[in-house]
Protein backbone atom coordinates (compact mmCIF):
# COMPACT_ATOMS: atom_id res chain seq x y z
CA UNK A 1 0.00 0.00 0.00
CA UNK A 2 1.32 3.54 -0.86
CA UNK A 3 2.48 5.75 2.04
CA UNK A 4 -0.93 7.38 2.86
CA UNK A 5 0.86 10.89 3.85
CA UNK A 6 3.00 11.40 0.75
CA UNK A 7 7.05 10.70 0.63
CA UNK A 8 7.51 14.28 0.48
CA UNK A 9 6.29 15.36 3.95
CA UNK A 10 8.35 18.33 5.93
CA UNK A 11 6.04 19.47 7.94
CA UNK A 12 3.10 18.51 9.92
CA UNK A 13 0.54 21.66 11.51
CA UNK A 14 -1.20 20.16 14.51
CA UNK A 15 -4.16 21.59 16.11
CA UNK A 16 -5.11 21.13 19.64
CA UNK A 17 -4.13 21.88 23.35
CA UNK A 18 -1.60 22.50 25.30
CA UNK A 19 -2.22 22.38 29.62
CA UNK A 20 -1.26 22.45 32.80
CA UNK A 21 -2.01 18.90 33.93
CA UNK A 22 -1.89 17.49 37.76
CA UNK A 23 -2.03 13.66 37.49
CA UNK A 24 -2.93 11.18 40.10
CA UNK A 25 -2.58 7.13 41.19
CA UNK A 26 -3.42 5.17 43.39
CA UNK A 27 0.65 4.75 44.67
CA UNK A 28 1.35 8.48 44.47
CA UNK A 29 2.98 8.29 41.76
CA UNK A 30 1.88 11.54 39.38
CA UNK A 31 2.47 15.06 39.83
CA UNK A 32 2.29 19.05 38.31
CA UNK A 33 3.61 18.66 34.40
CA UNK A 34 3.31 19.99 31.34
CA UNK A 35 0.65 18.59 29.15
CA UNK A 36 -1.67 18.24 26.24
CA UNK A 37 -2.18 16.17 22.91
CA UNK A 38 -0.90 18.85 20.67
CA UNK A 39 2.54 19.19 22.75
CA UNK A 40 3.38 15.32 23.15
CA UNK A 41 1.87 14.70 19.59
CA UNK A 42 4.18 17.31 18.15
CA UNK A 43 7.57 16.75 20.01
CA UNK A 44 7.16 12.83 19.00
CA UNK A 45 7.22 14.06 15.04
CA UNK A 46 9.84 16.35 15.43
CA UNK A 47 12.45 13.86 17.39
CA UNK A 48 11.55 11.28 14.57
CA UNK A 49 12.71 14.70 12.21
CA UNK A 50 9.12 16.17 10.96
CA UNK A 51 8.99 19.55 11.54
CA UNK A 52 6.01 19.99 13.83
CA UNK A 53 3.72 23.54 14.14
CA UNK A 54 1.65 23.39 16.54
CA UNK A 55 -1.84 25.88 15.84
CA UNK A 56 -2.33 26.20 19.77
CA UNK A 57 -3.47 29.00 22.18
CA UNK A 58 -1.00 29.84 25.02
CA UNK A 59 -2.37 31.80 28.02
CA UNK A 60 0.30 34.09 30.26
CA UNK A 61 0.93 31.11 32.20
CA UNK A 62 2.25 29.42 29.24
CA UNK A 63 3.34 32.32 27.25
CA UNK A 64 7.24 31.71 28.09
CA UNK A 65 6.98 28.02 26.63
CA UNK A 66 8.84 28.53 23.25
CA UNK A 67 11.70 29.74 24.47
CA UNK A 68 11.80 27.26 27.10
CA UNK A 69 14.59 24.94 26.72
CA UNK A 70 13.89 21.21 25.23
CA UNK A 71 10.67 22.53 23.29
CA UNK A 72 12.91 24.44 20.88
CA UNK A 73 12.81 21.94 18.22
CA UNK A 74 8.92 22.89 18.04
CA UNK A 75 7.51 25.46 15.52
CA UNK A 76 5.84 28.02 17.32
CA UNK A 77 4.77 30.16 14.87
CA UNK A 78 0.87 29.60 14.58
CA UNK A 79 0.26 29.42 18.37
CA UNK A 80 -0.84 32.74 19.59
CA UNK A 81 -1.30 34.36 23.14
CA UNK A 82 -4.30 35.21 25.01
CA UNK A 83 -4.29 37.12 28.32
CA UNK A 84 -5.69 33.99 30.53
CA UNK A 85 -5.43 30.83 31.53
CA UNK A 86 -4.55 27.92 29.68
CA UNK A 87 -6.26 24.67 29.68
CA UNK A 88 -5.48 22.51 32.68
CA UNK A 89 -6.48 18.93 33.36
CA UNK A 90 -6.93 16.87 36.66
CA UNK A 91 -6.60 13.59 35.57
CA UNK A 92 -6.82 10.09 37.78
CA UNK A 93 -5.92 6.85 36.92
CA UNK A 94 -5.91 3.24 38.56
CA UNK A 95 -2.91 1.03 38.80
CA UNK A 96 -3.49 -0.53 35.45
CA UNK A 97 -3.13 2.77 33.76
CA UNK A 98 -6.91 4.12 32.73
CA UNK A 99 -8.32 6.46 33.30
CA UNK A 100 -10.76 6.83 35.80
CA UNK A 101 -11.57 10.46 36.16
CA UNK A 102 -10.62 14.17 34.48
CA UNK A 103 -11.40 17.88 35.55
CA UNK A 104 -11.14 20.40 32.64
CA UNK A 105 -10.67 23.79 32.91
CA UNK A 106 -10.36 25.16 28.92
CA UNK A 107 -9.31 28.68 29.91
CA UNK A 108 -8.13 30.27 26.67
CA UNK A 109 -8.86 27.21 24.55
CA UNK A 110 -12.17 28.12 24.14
CA UNK A 111 -10.73 30.44 20.80
CA UNK A 112 -9.00 27.35 19.32
CA UNK A 113 -11.79 26.57 16.42
CA UNK A 114 -11.58 30.49 15.21
CA UNK A 115 -8.05 30.23 15.57
CA UNK A 116 -7.53 26.78 13.88
CA UNK A 117 -9.59 27.24 11.37
CA UNK A 118 -8.24 30.81 10.56
CA UNK A 119 -4.75 28.40 10.41
CA UNK A 120 -6.57 26.40 7.72
CA UNK A 121 -7.07 29.30 5.46
CA UNK A 122 -4.07 30.73 5.48
CA UNK A 123 -2.25 27.27 4.86
CA UNK A 124 -4.99 25.09 3.10
CA UNK A 125 -2.65 22.71 1.53
CA UNK A 126 -0.95 21.83 4.28
CA UNK A 127 -0.61 18.22 6.38
CA UNK A 128 -2.91 18.21 9.26
CA UNK A 129 -3.32 16.38 12.48
CA UNK A 130 -6.53 17.17 14.26
CA UNK A 131 -6.21 16.47 17.94
CA UNK A 132 -9.83 15.74 18.25
CA UNK A 133 -10.69 17.41 22.16
CA UNK A 134 -13.08 19.99 23.75
CA UNK A 135 -13.54 22.50 23.27
CA UNK A 136 -12.58 22.17 19.32
CA UNK A 137 -15.36 22.58 17.16
CA UNK A 138 -14.38 19.02 15.34
CA UNK A 139 -17.10 19.25 12.79
CA UNK A 140 -16.07 22.96 11.44
CA UNK A 141 -12.39 22.27 11.66
CA UNK A 142 -12.91 18.76 9.86
CA UNK A 143 -15.22 20.41 7.22
CA UNK A 144 -12.61 23.37 6.24
CA UNK A 145 -10.08 20.55 5.93
CA UNK A 146 -12.45 18.14 3.62
CA UNK A 147 -13.64 20.70 1.25
CA UNK A 148 -9.97 22.09 0.86
CA UNK A 149 -8.46 18.45 0.11
CA UNK A 150 -6.03 18.54 2.65
CA UNK A 151 -4.53 15.70 3.92
CA UNK A 152 -5.03 15.20 7.88
CA UNK A 153 -5.24 12.69 10.74
CA UNK A 154 -7.12 12.67 13.77
CA UNK A 155 -7.17 11.12 17.36
CA UNK A 156 -9.82 11.42 20.13
CA UNK A 157 -10.06 11.19 24.09
CA UNK A 158 -12.25 8.58 26.24
CA UNK A 159 -13.97 10.97 27.78
CA UNK A 160 -15.10 12.68 25.29
CA UNK A 161 -14.23 9.80 22.22
CA UNK A 162 -18.30 9.20 21.94
CA UNK A 163 -19.13 12.76 21.19
CA UNK A 164 -16.34 13.39 19.06
CA UNK A 165 -16.47 10.41 17.03
CA UNK A 166 -20.14 11.34 15.89
CA UNK A 167 -19.36 14.57 15.08
CA UNK A 168 -16.27 14.08 13.24
CA UNK A 169 -17.77 10.57 11.55
CA UNK A 170 -18.43 12.25 7.92
CA UNK A 171 -14.98 12.80 7.26
CA UNK A 172 -13.53 10.37 8.67
CA UNK A 173 -13.20 8.37 5.55
CA UNK A 174 -11.06 11.15 4.51
CA UNK A 175 -8.60 10.64 7.27
CA UNK A 176 -5.14 9.55 6.19
CA UNK A 177 -5.14 7.97 9.75
CA UNK A 178 -7.44 7.72 12.80
CA UNK A 179 -5.66 6.70 16.36
CA UNK A 180 -8.39 5.14 18.69
CA UNK A 181 -7.55 3.22 21.75
CA UNK A 182 -9.55 -0.26 22.34
CA UNK A 183 -12.37 1.47 23.82
CA UNK A 184 -12.66 4.45 21.41
CA UNK A 185 -12.58 1.82 18.65
CA UNK A 186 -15.52 0.11 20.18
CA UNK A 187 -17.43 3.58 20.00
CA UNK A 188 -16.02 4.04 16.50
CA UNK A 189 -17.54 0.61 14.86
CA UNK A 190 -20.72 1.51 16.61
CA UNK A 191 -20.77 4.68 14.70
CA UNK A 192 -18.61 4.01 11.03
CA UNK A 193 -17.89 0.96 9.96
CA UNK A 194 -13.78 0.29 10.12
CA UNK A 195 -13.84 -1.11 6.71
CA UNK A 196 -14.17 2.65 5.05
CA UNK A 197 -11.02 4.12 6.87
CA UNK A 198 -7.71 3.90 5.01
CA UNK A 199 -5.66 3.44 8.23
CA UNK A 200 -6.38 2.72 11.91
CA UNK A 201 -4.22 2.56 14.25
CA UNK A 202 -5.36 0.88 17.65
CA UNK A 203 -3.31 1.10 20.94
CA UNK A 204 -4.36 -0.97 24.21
CA UNK A 205 -1.97 -0.15 26.78
CA UNK A 206 0.95 -2.95 27.40
CA UNK A 207 -0.80 -4.83 25.07
CA UNK A 208 -0.10 -5.18 21.11
CA UNK A 209 -1.10 -2.54 19.11
CA UNK A 210 -2.66 -2.81 15.43
CA UNK A 211 -3.09 -0.98 12.14
CA UNK A 212 -6.07 -1.63 9.79
CA UNK A 213 -6.40 -0.92 6.43
CA UNK A 214 -10.03 -0.66 5.25
CA UNK A 215 -10.75 -3.15 8.11
CA UNK A 216 -7.95 -5.43 7.57
CA UNK A 217 -5.49 -6.04 10.01
CA UNK A 218 -1.68 -5.29 8.33
CA UNK A 219 0.68 -4.50 11.06
CA UNK A 220 1.02 -5.62 14.80
CA UNK A 221 3.15 -4.70 17.35
CA UNK A 222 3.80 -5.07 21.10
CA UNK A 223 5.35 -2.34 22.89
CA UNK A 224 8.50 -3.37 25.17
CA UNK A 225 7.98 -4.33 28.88
CA UNK A 226 8.81 -0.65 31.09
CA UNK A 227 7.39 0.12 33.94
CA UNK A 228 5.00 2.86 34.03
CA UNK A 229 5.83 6.14 35.71
CA UNK A 230 3.33 8.60 34.17
CA UNK A 231 1.29 6.91 30.88
CA UNK A 232 -0.66 10.35 30.07
CA UNK A 233 0.55 11.20 26.86
CA UNK A 234 1.96 7.85 25.61
CA UNK A 235 -0.73 7.66 22.54
CA UNK A 236 -0.06 10.98 21.61
CA UNK A 237 3.78 9.93 21.61
CA UNK A 238 2.88 6.98 19.86
CA UNK A 239 0.57 8.76 17.34
CA UNK A 240 3.27 11.38 16.50
CA UNK A 241 6.13 9.11 15.96
CA UNK A 242 4.02 6.67 13.66
CA UNK A 243 3.10 9.73 11.21
CA UNK A 244 6.49 10.79 10.93
CA UNK A 245 7.75 7.67 9.98
CA UNK A 246 4.77 7.01 7.59
CA UNK A 247 5.63 10.56 6.43
CA UNK A 248 9.31 8.82 5.68
CA UNK A 249 7.81 6.75 3.44
CA UNK A 250 7.71 3.64 6.74
CA UNK A 251 5.32 1.16 5.72
CA UNK A 252 2.80 0.49 8.21
CA UNK A 253 4.40 -2.27 9.93
CA UNK A 254 7.80 -0.24 10.18
CA UNK A 255 6.15 2.99 11.69
CA UNK A 256 3.74 0.72 14.31
CA UNK A 257 6.96 -0.93 15.50
CA UNK A 258 9.13 2.87 15.89
CA UNK A 259 5.91 4.32 17.44
CA UNK A 260 5.15 1.59 20.40
CA UNK A 261 8.95 1.29 21.18
CA UNK A 262 8.56 5.20 21.67
CA UNK A 263 5.32 5.18 23.27
CA UNK A 264 7.12 2.65 26.11
CA UNK A 265 9.63 4.71 26.20
CA UNK A 266 7.79 7.50 27.17
CA UNK A 267 6.00 5.59 30.00
CA UNK A 268 9.23 5.13 31.58
CA UNK A 269 10.44 8.37 31.52
CA UNK A 270 9.72 11.81 34.33
CA UNK A 271 7.05 13.40 33.36
CA UNK A 272 8.03 16.99 31.57
CA UNK A 273 8.21 19.58 33.81
CA UNK A 274 6.30 22.76 33.49
CA UNK A 275 9.58 25.12 32.27
CA UNK A 276 9.98 28.34 34.96
CA UNK A 277 8.82 31.77 33.42
CA UNK A 278 12.09 33.72 32.45
CA UNK A 279 10.08 37.06 33.12
CA UNK A 280 9.00 35.97 36.60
Amino acid sequence: MPDLLGENVERLDVIGNISRDLTRYPDHRGGSRLGGAALFLSLAAAKTGLRAVLVCILGNDLAHLPEAPGLDTLDWSAQVQVDGMSTTFDLEYDLQGELIRVGTDYGVAEGLTEHALRHVDLYPHGTYHVCCRRPLDVAAVLDRLGRNGTDFSVDFFLPSAEEMIRAAARWLPKATTVFVNAAEYRLLEQVIGPGALPEVVITDGPRAAVVHHFGCQVASAVPPPHPPREVSGAGDTLAGTFLAHRSQGATAAQALAEATAAAARYVAAPSLPIPASRRG
